[in-house]
């Protein structure tokens, strides 16, 4: 799934859409926050995944020009 993060991270860089970037951006938090707090599975796999979205994503709004 980076891979599909990562294009579209690049259009919205290509757009300069800095609102879409944050609100994957907290989507991907969110998500994060309530992985961490799961019981009865073992999260990990999917903790680093996301954990590696929010990278790609704040990458992409660290290219955009600041506001």
């Amino acid at each position: 799934m980076s891979r599909s993060v990562e294009l579209i991270v690049e259009g919205y860089v290509r757009l300069n859409d800095r609102d879409a970037l944050h609100e994957i951006l907290s989507h991907r938090q969110d998500l994060l926050r309530q992985l961490v707090s799961v019981t009865g599975i073992d999260p990990r796999q999917a903790i680093a995944q996301v954990s590696e979205e929010i990278t790609i994503i704040e990458a992409g709004l660290a290219t955009l020009a600041p506001e």
